[in-house]
């Protein structure tokens, strides 16, 4: 059986890191998940998924993850039962992250909590850096930017090979 899970959002809030009565590192945190429509009046709704991470990686996480990071996790589905407090049976599921990975820079992160939330304008800036092979637009109605594809030959300048089909492994 196959229960992988893949995840890319941002923190609802600060990762909860707690220890259990043996010591072992545990953070819970909820993810905010874009869809990948939009609803009837052109908004893209978000999937608030919970999460949780054990020992050395809740504390990694707990260090450097804060509200609004983006971040990838990578894991699996757990579901779980418990009584409460009034004797009635409670259904959890949530996402056991095995890895983490944050997905952003500092500076673009500290920049966002900074100016108090997402960039609003046409304008969009590259946080990572370095050469992008695409040609930026604008953005479109949802905030997000709208990429054109690089349409030239990356081949286009190559010479043609002069090679026999005895010379291919194949």
């Amino acid at each position: 059986m196959i229960n992988n899970v893949v995840l890319v959002g941002r923190l609802t809030k600060d990762p909860d890191l707690r220890y259990t009565s043996n010591g072992t590192a545990v953070a819970t945190f909820t993810l905010a998940v874009n869809r990948n429509f939009t609803n009837q009046s052109g908004n893209r709704e978000a999937d608030f998924i919970n999460c949780v991470i054990w020992r050395k990686s809740a504390e990694t996480m707990a260090n450097y993850a804060r509200k609004g990071t983006l971040l990838g996790v990578t894991g699996r589905i757990q579901t779980r039962s418990y009584d409460n407090q009034q004797g009635q049976k409670v259904y959890v599921t949530e996402v056991v992250a095995d890895n983490f990975q944050l997905l952003e820079s500092r500076s673009a992160s500290e920049n966002r909590q900074q100016s108090g939330g997402f960039q609003s304008s046409n304008q969009s800036t590259n946080t990572f850096g370095g050469n992008n092979n695409f040609n930026q637009t604008s953005q479109s109605s949802n905030g997000m930017p709208d990429f054109d594809r690089d349409t030239t030959d990356p081949f286009g300048s190559s010479s043609t090979i002069d090679i026999s089909d005895d010379d291919l492994p194949f």
